[in-house]
């Protein structure tokens, strides 16, 4: 059986993981071996962190809409059902931003919530 020449194939291959891990500290960078397992531990946790950040982002935005609803008198989870009722349709993204950037109307927003 005729031996089979694979040089064009295994270096495009190598390549390809190289590219990915420019940038990485030491022989992670450059060294085959060691860059492939850097950059499958890294596109593991890029895909992880990817649905992670939706998660942070949204603790955050609640942290921010707690904080604000108390200084007008409220508890967060007053404050959403009170909008729920209202029938207020604002997703917590833009409450946030409201609390930060504009108190007077998130006190609106309050306001229509406690009636």
């Amino acid at each position: 059986m005729a031996r089979v020449k694979r040089g064009n194939v295994a270096r495009k291959r190598r390549n390809k993981i190289l590219r990915l891990a420019r940038g990485f500290q030491g022989s992670n960078g450059s060294l085959f071996r060691t860059a492939n397992q850097r950059v499958m531990k890294a596109l593991c946790n890029a895909y992880r962190d990817r649905r992670r950040r939706k998660r942070d982002f949204r603790r955050l935005w609640i942290a921010r809409i707690n904080a604000a609803a108390r200084i007008n008198g409220l508890s967060y989870s007053r404050l959403i059902g009170g909008l729920k009722k209202a029938d207020v349709r604002l997703n917590r993204k833009m409450l946030a931003q409201l609390a930060m950037s504009d108190p007077n109307s998130f006190a609106s927003v309050v306001g229509s919530a406690k009636s």
